[in-house]
Order: structure tokens, then sequence, then C-alpha cells
């Protein structure tokens, strides 16, 4: 039956889900925003914290060990013996000896002690290293290096080793730090030197955690590079504009880079240390976040978006059922229960239709009722065509008989043939089993047997899993009737019979084989000719038609055919008779 209209039912239920979904979809996508931008201020502002923290713990583990160096140097600069050595214009080699070894015994103290140097205002050197090329002259006072050490006394420096012109080679960097000598009255004796390896400023700022791309460099009061790991920022122009941009900009983060940026004063250096942290954790969390917002949103958009469904099916629901009962009307009538919960409207229309339905099927049951006696008739007038008609080919056999004389045959027969009337009637039932009906059949075999002598075969089979199913009586037989008079008594040799029960999945298939002349089916069609006419006109016709009233259009008689094989029918039964 087609459907009277579209399942709008079903769109509707779909446009509010969607219309549901849509304005939660909005909601989550601007509590999402809300939550994201909070979150991510927060993730921000504790990463700054945790740089700020870093750098300045950095910045002043190297600040607190330039006071410590500064306060080896003032010890070494006002050491009694070292200046009194530095005024004695005589400088007892006893002395010198006592000082180096009180250089040695410094430099051991410290692992990144490089060399302590110490230089007489009269240009004489006395260090732990030797040969050293320094510019002097008998009045140091004139030399400008000399002056500059007096002047940023105290103060750390870079410098490349041993004072000469400075390098780009990283392994001759050293940290100096200068102390000016002096005696009791303030005067000029030398100036102290002490040299690190340029590798303890790397050593403090190892710790930091930059990221992937994060890096820090220190620049002096001058604004020149003191510290990057890249060597290249110390002659070329360009990276050198680059760091300065970076301190003049004063911006913590820049969201286009991701970076944070953060500096820290050394105090007893003049230097500013300044890191540029790349904040992937953040970046990474950030992404994180946005997933999470995703997923969590795609799952409570599912959720929303089932149990909107669900709850406009709630409101839908009944109107829908209402519809496929009016458009199935043909297919039975069915009550439809009334959903207490949804709406009065299709309440009311509920109540009606099954009170329309409730009038209509009693109005069914009459017609049905009337229709069952019909089909009582039919049957009763079909099985009478075939009582008669096998009577009447018995008793000419029986006759046939008597006139010879034969009167054990005929007694025989008579027998066989109240035995066959008996299964005939059996009890007045239209119905039968299947071993009863072979029973029958093999009756009639028996009677037919006796008339035609050895030009009749036959053989009867039935599984042990179809014998007790109940059928129609008074199927086999006809067919049996046809196979013998169109099929076998034309033959000058005879023929054999064959007849079996089986099962073929659910349903129930007898067969009945006969090795007589066939026919060609295709001819036959092809004439339109009519195949149960060509076997034998009313016994198959008959147990055709009483097939179907019993079972339904699908099952029946099929007959194959052929010359040289013979003829098979075929009877296609269900495994229970319809009521």
């Amino acid at each position: 039956m087609k459907r009277i209209r579209p399942n709008t039912y079903r769109k509707l239920r779909v446009q509010i889900a969607l219309h549901y979904i849509l304005a939660s979809g909005l909601t989550l996508l601007l509590m999402a925003g809300i939550l994201y931008a909070s979150i991510s201020s927060i993730l921000l502002s504790e990463a700054a914290k945790s740089t700020k923290s870093s750098v300045n713990q950095s910045g002043m583990y190297l600040d607190l060990y330039i006071d410590r160096l500064n306060a080896v140097s003032s010890l070494l600069a006002e050491n009694p013996q070292l200046v009194s050595y530095l005024s004695d214009p005589t400088r007892s080699p006893a002395v010198k000896n006592d000082l180096l070894k009180t250089i040695d015994t410094t430099l051991a103290s410290d692992e990144f002690m490089k060399s302590i140097i110490i230089v007489t205002k009269d240009g004489q050197i006395l260090s732990n290293e030797s040969g050293l090329t320094m510019s002097k002259s008998t009045n140091m006072m004139q030399e400008t290096w000399y002056r500059s050490a007096i002047k940023n006394g105290g103060q750390a420096f870079l410098t490349s080793a041993r004072m000469q012109d400075f390098t780009m080679d990283k392994d001759t960097w050293v940290i100096s730090i200068s102390r000016e000598i002096t005696d009791a009255a303030g005067e000029n004796r030398g100036v102290l030197l002490i040299d690190l390896d340029y590798e303890v400023i790397e050593d403090y700022l190892a710790d930091l955690d930059l990221g992937k791309e994060g890096f820090s460099f220190i620049l002096n009061e001058n604004q020149e590079v003191v510290y990057h790991a890249d060597p290249a920022y110390f002659q070329n122009d360009r990276k050198k504009r680059e760091l300065k941009a970076i301190v003049d900009d004063q911006a913590e983060y820049d969201s286009k880079e991701n970076t944070l940026t953060y500096t820290h004063s050394l105090k007893n250096a003049d230097w500013l240390l300044v890191s540029v942290s790349s904040q992937d954790s953040l970046l990474a969390m950030k992404k994180q976040l946005i997933e999470i917002f995703f997923w969590v949103g795609i799952s409570l958009l599912l959720v929303a978006a089932t149990s909107v469904y669900l709850f406009a099916g709630r409101i839908t629901a009944p109107f829908q059922k209402l519809e496929q009962a009016m458009q199935n009307i043909e297919m039975g009538l069915k009550e439809i229960p009334v959903d207490e919960k949804g709406c009065y409207e299709a309440q009311s229309l509920t109540r009606h239709f099954n009170t329309m339905t409730h009038k209509i099927e009693k109005l069914m049951l009459e017609i049905t009722e009337k229709e069952k006696h019909l089909r009582t008739s039919e049957i009763s007038a079909l099985h009478s065509q075939i009582n008669p008609h096998f009577l009447y080919n018995t008793l000419d056999t029986i006759v046939w008989m008597a006139e010879f004389g034969d009167h054990e045959k005929v007694i025989d027969l008579t027998k066989a043939l109240a035995s066959f009337f008996r299964l005939s009637l059996s009890g007045g039932s239209e119905l039968t089993t299947v071993e009863n009906e072979l029973e029958h059949v093999e009756r009639y075999l028996f009677i037919q047997k006796e008339r035609y002598g050895d030009k009749l075969k036959y053989e009867i089979h039935c599984d042990e899993a179809v014998k007790d199913i109940e059928m129609p009586k008074l199927i086999v037989q006809p067919i049996a009737e046809n196979a013998l008079y169109h099929g076998i008594r034309g033959l000058s040799d005879g023929g054999v019979i064959s007849i079996s029960a089986v099962s073929e999945g659910d349903d129930l298939v007898l067969i009945v084989h006969d090795t007589g002349d066939g026919y060609d089916v295709e001819a036959v069609n092809d004439a339109g000719a009519n195949v149960t006419t060509k076997l034998g006109g009313v016994g198959i016709r008959n147990v055709d038609e009483r097939i179907r009233l019993y079972y339904g259009e699908e099952y029946g008689v099929r007959v194959h055919s052929s010359k040289t094989e013979g003829t098979t029918v075929r009877i296609h039964l269900a495994s229970s008779v319809r009521s």
C-alpha cells in the first residue's frame, strides 16, 4: 500500500532536534570561548610567574657568584703581604713564592677561575701563568686598559684572555674582575685581575627552561652583548639591533611569536639578563583545551540531540502511530494504546480511532464467518467431485475381474477397496496424516496392480519426520491415478510409479514420479495449453485448487515432464494447515 504522504513526523522531530542543537551549539561555543579566554589568561599568568621566578633565580645565583668573586678580589687586593710586596722596591723572592701559593690556593677553590694576574704600577707581573704578553710599561698609569681596570674596579666585564685584542674565538673569552691595589696612604701600587672561564655564564643559565625556540642573552650598560649562545650576535649589527629591540619593547608576552620576555638586572656587574621564553607548553595546553572543548561539545551536542529527538518523539509518536494505523488499515485492525504522557489532542484522536476499529472489526468478523461457510462448501463440492471419479474406476476394475471368475482377487480387491474408503472417510474429518494418506494411495495402487499386473510397479517412501504431519486427505491418490492413466497405461513394457514424502525447510513436499510417456513442457506452454488439463483434467485441477484453499496461493501442484525422463509432480504443502 502506498503511503498517503511523507513521514512528516520524523521530519518534525529532526527539525526540532536541529533547532535545539543550533541553540545549544551557540551556547556551548560562547561558554567555550569565555572559558578558553579565562583559562588561557590564567595559564599565561602562571607561565609568566614561572619564567620570572626562573630568570630571577638564575640572575640571583650569577649575581651572588660575582659578589663572591668581588670579595675574593678584595681579600687578595688588601692582603698586607701583597701590599708590602708591591711597595718594597726589592720585592723578596720568598714573599713572591708565598703570594704565588696564595694565588694557587685561590684558583683551586673555584673551577671556573682561569687565572689571577697582579700587575704592579711599574709594569711587573705576578701570576699563576707565565709568558703573558700584555701591554705594559714602567709607568702603567699611561696604559689605557690599566686605567680602565682601576675605573671599573669590582665590575665584571667580557674580554679576550690575557687582555689581547677581542676575537670571535669563544674558547678565548673570559669574564674579568679588576681591583685596584693601594697602600695605606691610598697610593696606587698595582691592579688585580681575576679571569673567569666564559662557560661560567652558560653554566648558571643552563637551568633556564625557555622552550624549544627560547633563548637568553646579557647586555652591559653600554648595550653591548656580553652573552648569547650564538656568537654571531657579537659582531652582526642587525642581530645586535634585534636584541636591543627586544629590550626596548618592554612587552612581556608576544602573542604573535608566542613568547614571554623577562629581564633581570645584575647589581654587581651592571649587566642586564634577558630571557625570551618560547611558550611551547602554553601552546600545547591551548591546543589541548581546544580539543577538550571540541570533543566535550560534540558529546554534549550528541546527548542533547538524542534527548531532544526522543523528547520530540513523545510528542509526535502518538500522531505517527495513528497515521500509520490508518494507512495500514487494510493489513489489519489494531487498537492503539492511549499514551497517557502524550498531548490531549493525540489521546482524543486515538480513542476515536479505537472506537472506529472496534466497529469495523465486528463487521469483518461477520464477513469472515460467512466466507468460512462458503469455503467449507467449496471444499466439500471439490471433494465430492473426486470420490465419484475414483469409485467409478475402481468398480470397473472389480467388475472386470469378476467376469473372469477370479473370486480370490475380487475378495482381495473388495477388502482393499473397503480399507481405501475407510481411510478416505477418516471419521468425517477433512484432514488426515501423511502416513494415512500414503497408506490410502498404496491401497489404490494395490487395486490397480491387480488390474494391470506386471505392467504396473510402484514404490512408496515416507520420512519418519513427516509421517505424523496433518494434511488434507485425498491429495496424492488423484495424482497417482493420473500418473497411471496418462503415463504408465500406454506403455507396452509398463512402468514404475514412485511416491515419496519429504521435508524441505519448514514445508512438506509429496513427490509423485512416473516413468511413462512425458511431454515437452515448453511446447505446451508455447501453445498456451494448461498443464493440469494436459495431465487429466478434473483430478489435478481439483487437488491444486484444494491446496490453494487450504494453504494459500504460494502452495499447490508443480508439474515437471520430459519425453525421456517421464513426469514428476511436486505437491507443495505447509507443515501445518491454516485455520
